[in-house]
């Protein structure tokens, strides 16, 4: 008995004398220590097989105990700044670098910047509002392509309002009528159409930056499958792919072309203005009281709607899609007389000789004011729903796409860690899942917010104007209650991308500089629990099993980013380019 004590006795002095040797050292090191020690007191306790199982032979250990590792040594790791300069400047940089590619132009730097911080806090809500804004301008397309005659000036004003989907869009319908009927207004739809359907070019800056980040990702590739073990202390491929969906969001902003410089678009709407009339008289009158391309606080349900970074287009897509469609509703009507030939004033249709049936001359569109709001009246079998027909189906579209592409990424980055002996949940992919779920649940909170505050709108005085009920005596409860709701969700969703940000960028950071490499996350205790073991060295099937998934998640990767950019490329094509005439 007492020998055995002793023997006891002896192998704990042997494992004490041993931490101090490998505090600070790398798990292998301390792996060879402690069978080192077995070696010298027989004691296999706490070696295990690559599967979990104790082993009955030395040779045969390749893992140990997640007591083992913690007792022998230790659960702390000291940050590697060498590791963290290198990788970070390797794989996370060229990301960072990608973000100032985004589209800004607001007028507030503050603003730019929580743009910034919303679509890395949540790639879902950035692949939403720039697929929201490309299916909205395919449907008004769709819209205005059913005019049974080209009214004038309807393809610039397809054109304007595809292009201002970046600003708090509004018209009033009486006063917009004289905008579409009176021929002396021709030159303010030019002009502004003109003015607004700008495309910003390709930068040298834009596509170096995705050049950078593509050539990145592909060296992740390339070097971490040869060693996918290693890979975990320092893993390129997996942060890489987690980041990867930003490259189709900046190309996608690139190609889309988005106009949301605050100040060129305000100063293209002002130049405009000096060009219209709202009755027919050589009197100018300013489209103030037809079209509102601007707002104050008081005049939005939202304040994220004055925000011009596309970013902020999810705010925006429910209430200019109804202004859209009222637009689209006064030149169908107007289109529909000028079909009869339907003078506004009543008189015969002019006509010069030559003309096509379709050709509308000048003197059809001239009259009173109460003449030309009943010409562009809107009959009482179109009145509009609050909610346009169609908008939750493009709505449904977006948001699948937009999880598509985050999931795709993210979830390829979350299989890389998994099945990284020892595979299961550890800090890695914990990491990468909590950085995916709060980004969709920040997009869901958003998204209700936006649909809350354009249900309040109906029963408020504020905008859109073409939405507002006659003088409501009292706005009803459930109204104040769900604009309250939507500004409460929409704060706590900011609050939370800024959070969500901060987490993925930090948990980068973490891996790249060692601190990840610990018994607790190597040992995937979060999911395994008690039978948690640390994996040094791999067997053939581990690194089978490894090398798999990585080829499983860099396809998922990949077939998630393609059939973004797929998508948009065909459904970039039906938004109309700026009028030649």
């Amino acid at each position: 008995m007492r020998v055995h004590i002793g023997f006891r006795a002896l192998t704990l002095l042997l494992l004490m004398h041993s931490v101090d040797k490998v505090v600070g050292l790398d798990l292998t090191q301390c792996f060879n220590n402690i069978t080192t020690n077995a070696n010298i007191t027989n004691n296999l306790v706490g070696l295990l097989d690559g599967n979990g199982y104790p082993v009955s032979n030395i040779a045969d250990a390749t893992a140990i105990s997640y007591s083992l590792c913690t007792s022998v040594c230790g659960d702390m790791r000291d940050f590697q700044w060498l590791a963290l300069s290198q990788d970070f400047s390797s794989w996370l940089l060229p990301y960072l670098a990608l973000i100032s590619q985004l589209p800004f132009g607001a007028q507030d730097r503050f603003d730019d910047v929580m743009s910034a911080i919303l679509t890395v806090g949540s790639p879902v809500l950035a692949g939403y509002s720039l697929f929201i804004t490309l299916l909205n301008s395919r449907w008004i397309n769709h819209r205005f392509r059913q005019l049974r005659v080209k009214y004038p000036n309807s393809h610039f004003a397809l054109s304007i309002v595809s292009s201002l989907q970046q600003l708090p869009l509004d018209l009033h319908t009486e006063n917009f009528a004289s905008l579409v009927v009176l021929p002396e207004n021709d030159c303010w739809w030019k002009h502004l159409s003109q003015q607004t359907n700008y495309t910003q070019k390709w930068s040298a800056a834009s596509a170096t930056s995705i050049a950078w980040v593509i050539i990145a990702y592909i060296l992740s590739i390339v070097n971490s499958p040869s060693n996918a073990f290693t890979s975990t202390q320092a893993d390129g491929g997996a942060t890489g792919s987690v980041w990867l969906w930003l490259v189709p969001i900046v190309a996608g902003w690139q190609v889309l072309s988005p106009k949301c410089d605050s100040n060129r678009l305000q100063a293209a709407y002002d130049s405009a203005d000096e060009h219209a009339r709202t009755e027919s008289t050589s009197d100018l009158a300013g489209t103030s009281i037809a079209l509102t391309i601007t707002a104050k606080d008081g005049e939005v349900m939202s304040p994220d709607e004055l925000l011009t970074p596309p970013v902020f287009n999810y705010s925006r897509s429910l209430p200019w899609a109804y202004t859209a469609e009222t637009m689209f509703q006064v030149f169908n009507a107007a289109s529909e007389k000028a079909h009869k030939r339907h003078t506004v004033n009543n008189d015969e249709w002019a006509s010069e000789p030559g003309d096509s049936r379709s050709a509308i001359h000048p003197d059809n569109r001239r009259g009173t004011p109460d003449q030309i709001r009943a010409y562009c009246a809107i009959t009482a079998e179109r009145e509009r729903s609050h909610w346009v027909p169609g908008v939750f189906t493009r709505m449904a579209f977006a948001s699948c796409v937009s999880l598509a592409l985050q999931w795709g990424t993210v979830g390829g980055a979350i299989i890389i860690e998994w099945f990284t002996p020892t595979t299961g949940m550890g800090c890695r992919s914990l990491s990468y899942f909590l950085y995916g779920a709060v980004s969709t649940i920040i997009w869901m909170m958003l998204l209700i917010s936006s649909i809350l505050a354009h249900y309040s709108a109906a029963y408020s005085n504020r905008k859109p104007s073409s939405a507002r009920k006659p003088s409501p005596a009292q706005v009803p409860l459930h109204a104040h209650i769900s604009l309250a709701l939507s500004h409460c969700l929409r704060r706590m969703g900011k609050l939370l991308a800024i959070s969500n940000s901060g987490w993925v960028i930090t948990t980068c950071i973490l891996q790249y500089s060692d601190i990840y490499n610990t018994c607790f996350c190597d040992s995937s205790m979060i999911s395994r629990g008690a039978a948690a073991y640390v994996t040094i060295f791999e067997t053939p099937a581990q690194t089978a099993l490894a090398k798999n998934a990585w080829i499983g998640a860099l396809f998922l990767v990949f077939i998630s980013v393609s059939a973004f950019f797929v998508l948009v490329g065909l459904l970039v094509d039906t938004i109309p380019a700026e009028p030649s005439s």
